[in-house]
């Protein structure tokens, strides 16, 4: 029997960086409805909620037909935020978290999060960087030699001391859950190092949990719309 898989995609309006940029314009569509729909194509969901705090998303998602839930506003993160949003449906067997602002979201990298559940109950993705290393909303993450995630962080790791060929690695913000790991994390308490950092996924290392990280395979490129310039270099690909 196929499990049942939801994607989430959690969105807010008040972004600290870029203000409304769920409903910033690329080329005649929204960005929420991009994501939404490059979601849609995984093959491994069952079905696709947007998570928002603000009638304005909430709106635009009913307007171009897709499904979208009202959450608290004082939720701390993404992926609470998707706790909430799938609180009432019943028979979940996963949530997979995926970021509001990859319109070039490649839907192969969902269904890589969903293979990646049959064996853990919590999971992301990484990429091999090629440069942009000192900027902090690039994530680079450290793994153990199986490939379970030590560490994230926005400042440049490893520090490569001596001279290395180490490649770099940079997070790709989705996250698969299993339901149970999911209740089991808006439980928990904030942690240090999460809070330091402004990275969720931080608590559960933390608090001793493990994390699968797999290197995509996925070789579509993938902008993650941080500042308006990000958006720009998106439209630019999509002219292209």
């Amino acid at each position: 029997m196929k499990e049942k898989i939801i994607g989430v995609i959690p969105a807010r309006y008040a972004s600290t960086r870029f203000p409304g940029k769920p409903l910033a314009d690329i080329n005649g569509k929204p960005m929420i409805q991009r994501v939404y729909e490059q979601t849609l194509k995984a093959e491994s969901l069952c079905g696709v909620i947007v998570a928002t705090d603000d009638e304005r998303i909430c709106r635009c998602v009913e307007d171009f037909g897709g499904r979208a839930v009202m959450t608290a506003s004082e939720l701390p993160n993404g992926t609470a935020r998707c706790e909430a949003a799938v609180r009432d449906i019943e028979g979940i067997d996963a949530v997979i978290n995926i970021q509001g602002d990859e319109p070039l979201l490649d839907p192969l990298m969902i269904d890589e999060v969903s293979e990646l559940l049959r064996n853990d109950e919590c999971v992301t993705l990484c990429r091999k960087m090629s440069g942009n290393f000192d900027n902090p909303n690039a994530v680079k993450v450290v793994m153990t030699l199986d490939g379970y995630a030590l560490y994230f962080s926005r400042s440049l790791i490893p520090y490569k001391r001596s001279k290395s060929d180490l490649p770099i690695y940079e997070h790709i913000g989705i996250y698969g859950y299993s339901y149970g790991f999911l209740k089991k994390y808006v439980s928990l308490p904030s942690t240090p190092l999460s809070d330091a950092e402004s990275l969720e996924q931080l608590k559960i290392l933390e608090h001793g949990y493990r994390m699968r990280v797999k290197v995509t395979d996925s070789r579509h490129e993938s902008i993650g719309v941080d500042t308006p310039e990000d958006l720009e270099r998106v439209k630019e690909i999509l002219n292209a």
